[in-house]
């Protein structure tokens, strides 16, 4: 059965940008402060590096309502047993995602385009992340930014929740919010900070503060 999911402060970890508190005590910390999710990226890092770092992971965060993300690597996720598989447009079609990792994993998409947020099939993916909003060095291969009025026209096209990423600091949670994305996702926010808990409760007092209602 798929766990329940809150996007709020969707934390991407960085390897490079980790490198001070390590991708484990930067997610232990964050999610003290109050990160929502943690997606584990790391390109360079073979499958079973992957698992093992996914699986340290999730140990780090017991006893938290975090979620655990693993990006792109289905085998990975299934492996380490993760909350959810977070795979962009260029990897394999969430259909053929959804039918290798079964019905009781969460999956998420990565989306920059109206057509491609209208064309989301919400039997097969649960969330999107949408972006980049803005250019951010630690993809260097992403997409054209669309900024906020890109974010707000893509958020209202898509089926599903969805959370905004791409070079998104402190300042510009009030404008994610108010496009209509349920949250932000952020890398060097927190990744690399002096002290990510204190990084990431900032951030989620903002966003808290910045709910409607």
């Amino acid at each position: 059965m798929k766990k329940p999911f809150d996007l709020s402060l969707y934390l991407v970890l960085d390897p490079d940008l980790c490198r001070q508190h390590s991708m484990v005590e930067t997610a232990r910390e964050a999610v003290a402060g109050g990160a929502t999710m943690v997606q584990v990226r790391h390109k360079q890092a073979s499958t079973a590096e992957r698992i093992a770092l996914a699986r340290s992971v999730k140990e780090a965060l017991l006893g938290s309502p975090a979620l655990v993300v693993m990006n792109d690597d289905i085998e990975a996720a299934v492996a380490a047993e993760v909350d959810a598989v977070h795979i962009g447009q260029r990897d394999l079609s969430p259909a053929l995602a959804r039918e290798r990792i079964g019905p009781d994993m969460l999956l998420g998409l990565s989306v920059n385009s109206e057509h491609a947020a209208r064309a989301v099939d919400p039997r097969m993916v649960d969330y999107v992340g949408v972006g980049p909003v803005f250019a951010t060095p630690t993809k260097p291969d992403h997409e054209q930014p669309i900024g906020f009025d890109g974010l707000a026209r893509i958020v209202a096209a898509c089926p599903v929740p969805s959370v905004a990423i791409g070079g998104l600091k402190r300042q510009h949670i009030e404008d994610v919010l108010a496009s209509g994305a349920y949250g932000v996702a952020v890398v060097s926010a927190i990744c690399g900070t002096p002290d990510p808990r204190q990084s990431a409760l900032e951030l989620w007092e903002r966003i808290v503060a910045g709910r409607p209602g």
